[in-house]
């Protein structure tokens, strides 16, 4: 389909999750958005974010850049309501207009560009700081952002097994189907440490709510294991966060800005800009377990949110609205 002369272009979750856009190309439109950050090249606002007290969760970022020349806003809800009304419990929406002008160029739905960046942030840091032959992924939370996750190091690693544990049966069978879809051995588990006791890697994405009972130890990860963890380390203990040898996050002063911190300023070892420039080192230790701790940062949606709308164009997809 031909775009030329329309107002803007339409992209919904199913649209964008069939451009074919592999994890590799998302990691480097990332890792190129982070630099060219740290340049002044690309201009973003720290993660903004609702939390009305009766667990839903409202959130906005918004980053600009006139290389291409964009402007993406994004508003994304969990509601934990959603699921029994027959709806996602996420769900969200996504403007880019020309940051030249302000002109509208595409609306796209949010769900699809938040778990594939979300993984894709996770693997940026994960291919410095994770085993190589890491063979075995421990989930807790079986939601969207685990099966992003789940496609995203299938990718990047020779995974052989995942270890599923959260609160939704329904989620932890498609979970586990997806694994077997990919001819992974897959398992649910009776308890969080069950679960990640031996693991390889972990990825921790419960839905957020401050009310939750820390219940996952980083002292129960075997040396030499990494953890991914989306969710603000809301489930896990405090008092075992020591545990990791290296601490990550995405963005130093979008976390000073932060009301509440993720984790204890002296356990930081560095962030997403200085991991990506090399100011800090990162790799994988077979003594130290590691962790990458994050909120979510503009730059990402940025970056997969243009590279989904060039390919977009490109291929001609997407449905054109004028008028």
């Amino acid at each position: 389909m031909s775009v030329s002369g329309a107002v803007f272009l339409y992209l919904s979750d199913e649209t964008l999750a069939g451009l074919g856009i592999s994890t590799a190309e998302v990691v480097q439109v990332i890792e190129e958005a982070v630099l060219a950050q740290a340049q002044g090249a690309l201009w973003a606002s720290p993660k903004s974010a609702l939390l009305p007290g009766d667990g839903r969760y409202m959130m906005t970022t918004l980053s600009a850049s006139d290389d291409p020349g964009l402007t993406v806003v994004k508003a994304v809800m969990v509601s934990p309501r959603n699921p029994a009304r027959g709806l996602s419990g996420v769900n969200g929406a996504i403007m880019l207009l020309d940051s030249e002008t302000g002109e509208l160029r595409a609306v796209m739905d949010a769900n699809w560009v938040t778990g594939v960046r979300t993984a894709c942030l996770s693997a940026v840091i994960a291919k410095r700081l994770a085993d190589p032959g890491a063979a075995s992924v421990a989930f807790i939370g079986c939601g969207v952002q685990a099966r992003s996750h789940l496609d995203a190091f299938a990718e990047l690693f020779p995974l052989a097994e995942i270890r599923a544990f959260g609160r939704g049966q329904a989620n932890i069978e498609r979970l586990c189907d997806a694994a077997r879809g990919k001819g992974l051995a897959a398992r649910a588990c009776a308890t969080a440490r069950d679960a990640v006791d031996g693991a390889d890697l972990v990825v921790s994405s419960v839905t957020l709510s401050y009310g939750v009972e820390p219940f996952v130890d980083a002292r129960w990860l075997k040396p030499g294991a990494f953890a991914a963890i989306t969710d603000l380390a809301i489930p896990w203990v405090p008092e075992g966060m020591g545990a990791f040898g290296t601490v990550i996050i995405d963005d130093r002063a979008q976390e000073a800005a932060s009301e509440r911190p993720m984790v204890a300023g002296e356990l930081i070892s560095g962030d997403l800009t200085e991991i990506v420039s090399g100011r800090q080192s990162a790799e994988f230790s077979p003594e130290k377990r590691s962790a990458f701790v994050f909120r979510g940062i503009a730059v990402g949606d940025f970056a997969l949110a243009a590279l989904a709308y060039e390919r977009a164009k490109a291929d001609g997809r997407g449905q054109a609205v004028s008028g």
